[in-house]
């Protein structure tokens, strides 16, 4: 055991708990860029795969259940939350950056403190985490199904906003009212006006990567053209018509709106194709009108990769939109590591919310 302070535990596990605010800056930055480098995520899991040596060593040594626990909990937190990461992101539920996360989370909490030898960690004589632990001890998933809860609870909280602002509407779940002036720094989707039927609505639940215009791809299309938003709105008409496309295109970068950082973007993400949802599918099977309003056709056809499952169609109405209204809902989405932050540091100081609450209504 190692004494730093009020806090003790095993060496292995004061590592990982030095290692929480390090997510919590990433989740800051996640709010504000929605951009994390790749290479962020390669000295996490070198520490994570030298932990897990570490603690295979002091297995080994105790022998008997302790090698079993480890053999089992690692072999669950790398076996099935990495496999489950690579297929989320081959399906195109998660960005390259999401599932490099979870791999690094599983590598890196593969396990509860103190399962050697029982041993535990504790801060100021408080043994953490407070509950007991699920019946699966496995800590990364722990830290997902934590993350599930903050992720459930967000739509109430952003209503519970528009409520209180006085944006009341059937988009107040998933969206904010934003003035189009504040777009070009905006993160997140242009939401639908509202007009669509019953049968798009059903295709939205279905395919919700597939709904709304991505503002990334708003930034891509304007500095490929070269344009910005207060130019269109200012003579849409003019840049409406294909003939006012510039003669040789600029670079559209990924659409970041900090463009110091370099991502996955739009494009590929390791050399495989980008995926295309359902819905842009759909859209793209759409007749094209011959003189393609706004050149949305050629500026797809012109950038590498995709523009984040854009199709022509649904770029030509956003832009309409863009350069007519005032206001427009965005649905900002949960960028991806703020839950895990949160379900990290839950998982660290009580253990799993979803057991907890189990518990309290006497089902488990």
């Amino acid at each position: 055991m190692v004494d730093v302070g009020p806090i003790s535990g095993t060496l292995p596990d004061l590592l990982r708990l030095a290692t929480v605010p390090v997510f919590g800056v990433l989740a800051y930055r996640d709010i504000q860029t929605r951009r994390i480098d790749s290479i962020t995520w390669v000295p996490l899991t070198l520490l994570g795969v030298l932990l897990l040596g570490v603690e295979w060593q002091r297995a080994a040594a105790a022998g008997g259940t302790d090698v079993r626990v480890f053999v089992l909990t690692t072999a669950i937190s790398v076996g099935f939350v990495v496999s489950m990461a690579y297929v989320f992101h081959f399906l195109g539920a998660f960005g390259g950056a999401d599932a490099r996360a979870l791999m690094t989370i599983a590598v890196l909490y593969p396990s509860y403190p103190g399962y050697v030898g029982g041993e535990v960690l504790s801060v100021a004589g408080v043994t953490l985490p407070v509950s007991e632990p699920a019946p699966v001890a496995v800590l990364s998933f722990t830290i997902l199904t934590n993350a599930v809860a903050w992720g459930i609870a967000y739509p109430l909280l952003l209503a519970a906003r528009n409520g209180a602002m006085g944006h009341v509407s059937k988009r107040m779940f998933v969206g904010v009212p934003v003035r189009w002036d504040a777009i070009p720094e905006t993160h997140g989707k242009l939401l639908d006006d509202g007009s669509k039927g019953i049968g798009e609505r059903l295709r939205a639940l279905a395919y919700p990567r597939g709904t709304g215009l991505d503002l990334d791809a708003v930034r891509m299309y304007l500095r490929w053209r070269g344009a910005t938003l207060d130019e269109l709105r200012a003579d849409p008409d003019r840049f409406r018509d294909p003939d006012s496309l510039p003669d040789e295109a600029n670079d559209p970068t990924d659409g970041a709106v900090d463009l110091d950082v370099a991502t996955d973007g739009g494009e590929p993400v390791d050399g495989s194709e980008p995926v295309a949802d359902a819905a842009a599918i759909e859209d793209e099977a759409e007749p094209e009108p011959d003189d393609d309003p706004w050149g949305a056709s050629a500026f797809l056809a012109d950038i590498e990769g995709d523009a984040y499952g854009t199709s022509p169609a649904r770029l030509r109405e956003g832009l309409d939109r863009l350069t007519t209204a005032e206001r427009l809902w965005v649905t900002p989405g949960i960028p991806f590591l703020v839950p895990v932050f949160l379900g990290l540091v839950a998982a660290f100081v009580y253990g799993d919310l979803l057991v907890g609450l189990l518990r309290a209504l006497g089902l488990v």
